[in-house]
């Protein structure tokens, strides 16, 4: 009787050393993967944004199409902050980089994604020189590796992400 349940405990611990780690580790490496290919796919996006001045439709699809080759789907965020001089502050700084009579005005993605799908405006959203442009892209769905690691550790977490990217930077040339 001993040695059949040393032999029921020794299979069940062979399978979980043999099977169920290595496959959480193989999980945890594809989240891995998937993490740099976002971060490389939205920090392209965003330089190729700000040296040109423009969104277009065709990066933007390049975006997606990078982000969906990871298997996971991506909610895909984007704001531009118009540099926008404040001409009710009358002083004698007339530099654009004092903070204080200089005010951003936002715009987020629905309005860009208005532009860049609209085939009336080209296709394009131009941004001017000395705006602000960021774009954030989180997973919507559940990965392997966050479902292996609820069950395995007792965590049930909806609201986080897995995998993620942000990048941001001034526009330096103006879109035309």
């Amino acid at each position: 009787m001993g040695d059949t349940l040393m032999t029921v405990i020794a299979i069940f611990l062979a399978v979980i050393l043999m099977f169920l780690f290595p496959m959480l580790s193989v999980s945890e490496r594809a989240d891995d993967i998937s993490q740099l290919a976002v971060e490389t796919a939205v920090t392209d996006f965003v330089d190729t944004a700000r040296a040109t001045g423009k969104v277009t439709a065709a990066n933007y699809e390049k975006l997606v199409n990078s982000l969906n080759a990871t298997g996971n789907s991506y909610v895909i965020e984007m704001e531009r902050q118009i540099l926008d001089e404040n001409v009710g502050k009358k002083t004698a700084w007339t530099n654009k980089n004092v903070k204080g009579e200089n005010k951003h005005i936002s715009i987020y993605t629905t309005q860009i994604l208005e532009d860049v799908l609209n085939d009336a405006k080209g296709n394009v959203h131009l941004m001017n020189e000395g705006d602000n442009f960021s774009c954030t892209a989180k997973n919507d769905n559940t990965t392997i590796s966050q479902t292996f690691r609820s069950v395995f550790y007792s965590i049930s977490s909806n609201d986080s992400y897995q995998v993620g990217a942000q990048h941001s930077g001034m526009v330096t040339a103006t879109g035309n």
